[in-house]
């Protein structure tokens, strides 16, 4: 595509050189991906300033660069490389554009629905999409357990990617003739701008709990990164909110969308009614519109008939008809990772991606729900490494009042002493209920192989991940094989 047309739709402060003379064959924002005819964004990380790589991009055949900071290279630098110096007020947002405008615009040939919120993401967009594959419509979808193009699956390792990446997956669901996407919407992609530009027609909010401080560093900041995507919102869109969350109000208030609220508890457009769950699945009412459907999902807990209703109220907006709704969310199956059951005899593991104070509170609180103090809960967790450490003893003292015994484990340590994470956790840790076992599988398999034959056994914290990231090393590790492992033992 030739770059003088990329840059049609780009603000930029200045551009040295003739743009018109090349075409680009990629763009990107790292220089290892560079091959001849690239354009390179120079993006200022968190740890990394992809200036100090501008060099390493041009030697690699880049033909483009975009930068925000004007003082990196000289001018006479590009011009003696014949490379297009593009210079910029935000790389971030400039990516963005470029990325739109690269790919075609794809968000715009799409109908495009995005869900944010600390937890029910994944769940929520997996409802829509088989809600809308139902319905008889292709669609793909993006978020952090895979990106899906129709049946089709692309691996991710990020729950919203970055801008190009984005933009590449949806111009492939046009080819492939999809109608709608459906993808996750992080705190972190709002905050870095990887969404900026893209024509969303629904917005979800599912809640909004304690979680990235380590990046946000504070609640405000986190709740200022979603209210980010509402706020950007067309007149057309539609903002789904959960009413029920008490920051529905702050984060929506500036949105320009149409709202339409869902709510257990408060009046609302979409009301939840009388739900009800086991180990076998969840039933409730919504009443909308002076109707009452009845809903059925063999998804577990309180917080999915809440995900199932937030997936009701953004079909029906994208103009679903009920009944192919109801139908969708009944035929949902088990989110790999979300709550999910595993054991065929009277002995139950849950395996759940719990990895907040919050989400895990309401995990083990379905558990007790579940068991009625009929069952023993026993709790197998962690906390990651390099992230937020408020969590920790909190997350402890909440295994430690809803669990009859907690194991205490390494969950993805990073470059952190596994040790000390569970130290940290231990302090909100009282009595004498908590096994410390810093092997993950040493752990899962106490807790299967030396609890009562009726026990209740969460697994939380990984969830649908593969792998175990130790010293900056991944190796293969799920939490569901290994419990699957023991309990057949």
């Amino acid at each position: 595509m030739n770059l003088a047309s990329i840059l049609n739709n780009v603000n930029t402060i200045q551009v040295t050189g003739n743009a018109e003379k090349h075409d680009i064959e990629l763009i990107t924002s790292k220089s290892g991906n560079v091959v001849n005819n690239s354009l390179f964004v120079a993006v200022k990380g968190l740890k990394v300033d992809g200036h100090l790589f501008i060099q390493d991009a041009v030697n690699k055949g880049a033909k483009a660069v975009v930068l925000q900071d004007d003082s990196s290279l000289p001018d006479e630098y590009f011009i003696n490389f014949d490379v297009v110096k593009i210079l910029v007020a935000d790389s971030r947002k400039a990516f963005a554009e470029i990325s739109n405008e690269f790919f075609g615009n794809p968000s715009k040939k799409l109908k495009l629905i995005g869900v944010t919120g600390s937890k029910g993401k994944t769940t929520t967009t997996y409802f829509i999409k088989n809600i809308i594959d139902n319905a008889g419509f292709k669609s793909g979808l993006i978020g952090t357990n895979n990106n899906l193009i129709g049946n089709k699956i692309y691996p991710t390792k990020l729950t919203t990617p970055e801008s190009n990446i984005i933009n590449d997956l949806m111009s492939k669901m046009v080819i492939e003739e999809c109608k709608y996407c459906v993808m996750e919407v992080s705190s972190h992609s709002l905050d870095l701008k990887r969404v900026h530009g893209l024509d969303f027609d629904i917005a979800v909010f599912t809640n909004i709990t304690s979680d990235h401080l380590d990046y946000h560093l504070n609640f405000e900041n986190y709740l200022k990164a979603k209210k980010i995507f509402f706020d950007e919102l067309k007149n057309s869109a539609f903002a789904v909110i959960n009413k029920d969350d008490k920051n529905w109000n702050e984060i929506t208030k500036d949105t320009n969308a149409v709202k339409a609220g869902y709510s257990l508890i408060d009046e609302a457009e979409i009301k939840i009614k009388n739900i009800k769950y086991d180990l076998n699945g969840t039933s409730f009412e919504i009443i909308y519109e002076n109707k009452t459907y009845v809903i059925q999902t063999e998804l577990i807990g309180i917080f999915n008939a809440y995900n199932a209703a937030a997936a009701f109220g953004a079909c029906v907006k994208l103009g679903i008809d009920t009944a192919s709704i109801i139908k969708g969310i009944k035929n949902t199956s088990q989110v790999p990772g979300r709550f999910e059951v595993v054991g065929n005899g009277d002995k139950k593991v849950i395996v759940d991606y719990a990895h907040t104070a919050d989400s895990l509170e309401k995990a083990l609180q379905a558990v007790r729900h579940i068991v009625k103090n009929e069952r023993p809960v026993y709790t197998v967790f962690g906390c990651g490494g390099d992230r937020d450490k408020t969590k920790r003893p909190i997350m402890g003292k909440i295994a430690n009042e809803l669990s009859d015994k907690i194991i205490v484990t390494s969950d993805n340590p990073r470059t952190e002493d596994p040790e000390i994470i569970i130290q940290d956790i231990l302090k909100g840790v009282k009595g004498v209920k908590h096994i410390v076992e810093p092997d993950r599988e040493t752990a899962i398999k106490r807790a299967v192989m030396n609890s009562e034959e009726n026990a209740v056994i969460l697994i939380a914290g990984k969830g649908h991940e593969d792998y175990q990231e130790i010293n900056g090393v991944r190796n293969h590790f799920s939490d569901k094989e290994i419990a699957v492992k023991y309990l057949n033992q």
